[in-house]
């Protein structure tokens, strides 16, 4: 599958999240910054998930709705979002759908071996269900404040 592009609709996929099912086309008429992220309760995820709830009032006051994507298991992501008071939601992709759509999966190393793996990775998808701007490789610091930038600048 080719990753969605830039300026291209986003497919209408379905998501197995820590708030019920939900399909893509039922956020049309909203904003939506979808992160992808390798694992719940590791390090640099934590910090990024810790990003984006600091800042969630004002992504809600962006008209823009969180969601966190990984290959984690539902019952992982509700331990992690109450562990960490997450008030977005977390959506499960053990299948790698969402992650294949996206084109988010890589080789990446880990202790000297290669590992198929999620690449850190932040999209905005716009009102209308086109995909707006994405981030890739992402690095944590600064990262979720650029998101809200181009978010408020919609």
């Amino acid at each position: 599958m080719t990753a969605i592009a830039v300026g291209t609709p986003v497919p209408d996929l379905a998501l197995n999240t820590t708030q019920g099912p939900l399909t893509l086309s039922d956020l049309r008429g909203q904003t939506v910054v979808l992160y992808f992220y390798p694992k719940d309760n590791t390090p640099g995820c934590t910090t990024q998930a810790q990003g984006f709830r600091d800042l969630h009032a004002e992504f809600e006051a962006a008209g823009a709705k969180v969601i966190g994507v990984s290959r984690d298991s539902l019952k992982s992501h509700e331990n992690f979002c109450t562990k960490q008071a997450l008030p977005f939601t977390l959506a499960s992709d053990p299948d790698e759908t969402l992650c294949e759509a996206f084109g988010v999966m890589k080789m990446k190393n880990m202790y000297g071996k290669q590992v198929r793996g999620i690449e850190r990775s932040t999209f905005i998808i716009d009102r209308e269900g086109r995909l707006a701007r994405e981030w890739r490789g992402v690095k944590v610091p600064g990262h979720v404040q650029a998101v809200l930038e181009a978010v408020q600048a919609q």
